[in-house]
């Protein structure tokens, strides 16, 4: 089980110094990850591409090639990988033979076609490998015939000097450069789908990306926008450890709403936030914001406003969503499985201006400021909390945790909620025998409890444990007692 990781085309038109430094940087990146998920493998360099070579102990296991997969499908930096199965070439009839035997069952009763690559020193060419092998797979094979244009099925390999490789699977990568290679961002991230979009698109330019939440008020929200961070972060960086940095913002809007003339509220409390993410971002030696503002698509985003509210902070802002239209940034966020974490995060609009201004004007927005307390926005600041990614769902904080019932293995009369996200419970769906499974969600649950059917008692379930724990405990406060949590039966 090897794969041949091709790079994203961008890369591969570098300079060739570019070229070798993201290269190396996308292998350590391969080799972080592979480690994380406990898959023993090589990683080498081959100039125009990588190769995973993967321990032989781990030939034939699903579950490898399933993490493998996965990884080469959301790190960044990937133009493409290729399955391939590895022999010494001697020959041309032996090359067929071994592709033959690879291929055969696939075959049957398709159309196909032939596509070989080739490098080194041979006594043939590409194209002759093609005709030969593929008159002998018609010939040998139950394949119905030979289509150039629209085969049902391609028969790929590549002769590289004295290996063959042969293709088995090929799946798209992420694109983009190697995560880390283009530096480091602090995105300023709400749960929404605009910010949320906004990171990945980040991530995937291979730019390290730090999260910054302003919590407007609640610990359902806090809760929900750590969770999609995390997502983000396992799912399409986790190459690499950030930061996640919650700021309380609440005494700030309230200064806002009792001092600030209500047609600039919107517009000053965008450079509060500026403001601070500039303060974070200074400590944290961050060269760069991100946000998820789009042009035109709220009062406070026009250009001239955008342009009063950059004034705020001395670091440079990236709107990397700036031209885009809301329904194309809400295709992305379905692609990359954040959809529905937006749909149904908690909303605290905390400030919205009446009759909001459109126009910008700095010296208006000035002096609407000056009736601000900048002690407020100082204590919201040196209150802020910063943790690292991998620990935010750690839940230590949260009173009560240790109280929750634990179990492996429910009653009969328990109903457990598998809370996973439906990629990850797809991959490796929960069965029990003698218990009811509803599959729901974790971003779904508050709005769906009333729809439970009646137990004595639900147990919550995730593959960590750490967001039954957080969830159970949540909704223990509302309906105390009938919330615990299944750790791993299997």
């Amino acid at each position: 089980m090897n794969f041949v990781v091709k790079l994203f085309p961008e890369i591969t038109i570098k300079s060739r110094s570019v070229r070798k430094q993201m290269t190396k940087i996308l292998r350590a990146n391969l080799r972080t990850q592979l480690k994380r998920h406990d898959i023993s493998a090589d990683v080498q360099n081959r100039w125009d591409s990588l190769v995973i070579v993967v321990n032989e102990k781990h030939h034939g296991d699903a579950n490898v090639r399933r993490h493998c997969l996965r990884i080469l499908t959301h790190t960044p930096g990937i133009g493409s990988a290729l399955e391939v199965t590895e022999h010494p070439f001697e020959s041309l009839p032996q090359a067929y033979e071994l592709i033959r035997d690879e291929y055969r069952d696939a075959l049957s009763g398709k159309s196909f076609c032939v596509r070989i690559k080739r490098a080194g020193q041979h006594d043939f060419n590409s194209h002759q490998a093609e005709i030969y092998i593929g008159g002998g797979l018609l010939k040998e094979t139950d394949a119905r015939e030979v289509s150039l244009k629209q085969p049902e099925v391609t028969v790929r390999a590549e002769i590289r000097n004295q290996t063959l490789q042969i293709v088995g699977h090929e799946v798209p990568g992420l694109g983009g450069f190697p995560l880390g290679s283009q530096g480091e961002v602090l995105s300023l991230i709400s749960g929404g789908f605009d910010s949320i979009v906004a990171s990945y698109l980040m991530n995937r330019r291979g730019l390290k990306t730090h999260y910054l939440f302003f919590n407007l008020g609640g610990s359902a929200h806090e809760i929900g926008v750590k969770q999609v961070a995390h997502y983000l972060w396992n799912g399409y960086g986790e190459s690499h450890r950030v930061k996640f940095v919650t700021i309380p913002f609440e005494n700030v809007v309230s200064e806002i709403l009792q001092h600030v003339e209500t047609s600039q509220m919107g517009v000053v409390l965008k450079r509060m936030m500026l403001r601070a993410a500039s303060q974070v971002a200074f400590k944290l030696r961050i060269p760069a914001l991100v946000t998820g503002e789009a042009v035109a698509q709220v009062a406070s985003q026009t250009i001239t406003n955008l342009a009063v509210i950059d004034q705020a902070s001395d670091h440079m802002v990236l709107r990397p969503l700036a031209a885009m239209d809301k329904q194309d940034i809400i295709n992305i966020a379905r692609q990359i499985g954040t959809e529905t974490f937006a749909a149904n995060m908690p909303e605290y609009c905390g400030v919205i201006s009446v009759s909001p201004t459109t126009v910008g004007d700095r010296k208006l927005v000035e002096k609407a400021e000056q009736a601000f307390d900048m002690e407020v926005l100082n204590s919201a600041i040196g209150n802020a909390r910063i943790q690292r990614i991998d620990e935010v769902l750690d839940g230590a904080e949260e009173t009560g945790l240790d109280s929750l019932e634990q179990v492996y293995t429910p009653a009969l009369s328990d109903v457990v909620i598998d809370i996973r996200h439906p990629n990850e419970s797809s991959e490796t769906p929960l069965h029990l025998t003698n218990n009811k499974v509803l599959s729901i969600p974790f971003y779904e649950l508050d709005s769906r409890v009333a729809e439970l059917p009646e137990a004595p008692r639900y147990l919550l379930y995730c593959q960590q444990g750490t967001m039954s724990k957080i969830h159970a405990h949540h909704l223990n406060q509302q309906q105390p007692g009938q919330f615990g949590v299944l750790l791993d039966p299997r």
